[in-house]
């Protein structure tokens, strides 16, 4: 072969390796493989998901050879599973602090819990011995739902629209509407899981409900753009949420405004769907809303118990 024909057509070789390593996509860009010392049949890296949520502290004091700890945490009844939970997070809450609290003559952990001015004992721990705090325990699962592989969210989305619009409640400027709890049967893990988060189920509203909800299944909750709006991220996608609550004596239905200001706050935010979450009843227009744009949904008052039900499904 002529050298002028063998240097062309090594020149056509190199061209077309050079721009098939260029379409290759790069690590971390959509259709990359991973590569190094991931081998074929690897299992792929888990999407990061938001930590279990835990009780909020109010306070921790060491009194004589008590440690007591405080939590944010609204008790309704004498629940053995959630004083067992309360009183193993106090013994993490002490094992935090013990750098900075003196807890050498401590003999007992004590966990209080409740709303008010005199919070309840729900649990005490005993130590072997003086300041000798019992091996790490791994938080119940009842406070992180990811592991079960089922999205709230998901759900939603997947779910066929309902070919018919379900007649609602006549409402009236009249009706005063009660907190939302007090209208659902929640499952058992979801109403600790609340609590846990200082949620009273009997007193939330329906945004507390959904993004509280949220947080036991993995996702990372944060507030948005204005008062009453959030976005919650999990395994790279992005939902924004707007917080429709009732005001006492005002409207129970979700006025026209409010879907409209939604439709533009979501096409706004740029993330990947939209939840309008409210106490109230939702009119007839969301469900022309929802066939229109298919990346939101309207989860008001009278779809809050399929919402709920769907959780105990999953």
């Amino acid at each position: 072969m002529p050298v002028g024909l063998l240097l062309i057509v090594i020149a056509i070789v190199l061209f077309v390796i050079g721009l098939a390593m260029r379409r290759r996509p790069r690590l971390g860009e959509p259709g990359a493989k991973p590569i190094g010392r991931l081998r074929r049949g690897a299992p792929e890296p888990q999407p990061e998901m938001a930590a279990a949520p835990r009780p909020r502290v109010v306070e921790m004091h060491v009194i004589g050879d008590e440690a007591r700890v405080t939590f944010d945490v609204p008790i309704a009844e004498d629940d053995e599973i959630l004083n067992e939970l309360l009183t193993h997070e106090a013994i993490e809450v002490v094992r935090e602090k013990r750098h900075s609290l003196p807890i050498d003559q401590v003999t007992t952990v004590v966990a209080l819990a409740g709303r008010g001015d005199v919070p309840r004992q729900v649990g005490r721990s005993r130590l072997d011995a003086p300041g000798q705090l019992p091996p790490r325990l791994d938080i119940p699962s009842v406070l992180h739902l990811a592991h079960i592989g089922f999205d709230p969210i998901d759900q939603q989305f997947t779910s066929a629209l309902p070919e018919h619009v379900p007649a609602v409640a006549s409402t009236s400027s009249d009706d005063v509407l009660e907190p939302v709890g007090t209208e659902l049967r929640l499952p058992r893990a979801i109403d600790l899981g609340l609590r846990t988060q200082g949620i009273d189920p009997l007193a939330m509203s329906a945004g507390q409900l959904v993004t509280g909800t949220l947080s036991l299944f993995g996702y990372k909750i944060a507030p948005g753009a204005r008062y009453g709006t959030f976005i919650a991220e999990k395994a790279g996608v992005r939902t924004y949420i707007r917080e429709d609550q009732y005001q006492k004596g005002g409207y129970p239905e979700v006025e026209d405004l409010t879907v409209r200001e939604f439709m533009v706050e979501f096409m706004s935010s740029q993330a990947d769907r939209g939840l309008l979450v409210s106490d109230k009843y939702g009119p007839f227009e969301i469900y022309e809303k929802e066939k229109r744009e298919p990346r939101v949904r309207f989860v008001t008052r009278e779809r809050l118990q399929r919402f709920v039900d769907s959780l105990a499904l999953g």
